[in-house]
């Protein structure tokens, strides 16, 4: 009968305490190479995100400035059209600086590299918001207007998401 109670309820328990173990060290075991590949994959995005808003930021000011060569196009327009081609140049600066520092990130020096790249990044933002200020008000209605506030919109959209998948890579070696 002893035998019994023994092989019915400790041997099972033993093993169930066992596996539970097992899984427990097994689970914390994949847990750093997890991590690891998760802040890989969003180091990556990072990039990824980068390379498209600068692309997107060379095409819109690429067709910004062939946008101003348009004739017919009153004094304010060709302004506001010259105004907003170079924010969008300093962006494309900014944009850049950020993407050749992300390839330089290194160990000791991650937070100050980080806090440069978030700052381009968000200046990059600030300057495309910018562009739009010569467009602002009733005084300038139509497609001018239309195009160019489509194409800053999308461009700013892009260069958020680059700034948010940034601030989520920096915020994970803090």
């Amino acid at each position: 009968m002893e035998g019994s109670f023994f092989s019915s309820h400790f041997l099972p328990a033993l093993l169930i305490f066992l596996s539970l173990t097992s899984y427990i060290n097994l689970s914390s075991a994949a847990r750093p190479a997890a991590d690891k590949a998760s802040t890989e994959f969003i180091r990556t995005s990072c990039d990824t995100a980068l390379a498209v808003t600068l692309s997107t930021a060379r095409s819109t000011s690429s067709l910004m400035s062939k946008m101003v060569q348009s004739h017919g196009l009153k004094p304010r327009e060709v302004a506001a059209m010259h105004d907003c081609v170079e924010e969008l140049s300093d962006s494309v600066d900014q944009l850049r600086r950020a993407m050749g520092e992300m390839t330089q990130i290194k160990g000791s020096n991650f937070g100050l590299m980080m806090d440069d790249i978030q700052t381009w990044v968000s200046t990059a933002l600030t300057d495309e918001d910018t562009c739009t200020d010569g467009f602002a008000g009733n005084a300038m209605n139509g497609n001018l207007k239309t195009t160019v506030r489509a194409r800053i919109v999308n461009m700013a959209h892009m260069t958020s998401n680059a700034l948010g998948l940034i601030n989520s890579y920096a915020s994970l070696h803090n």
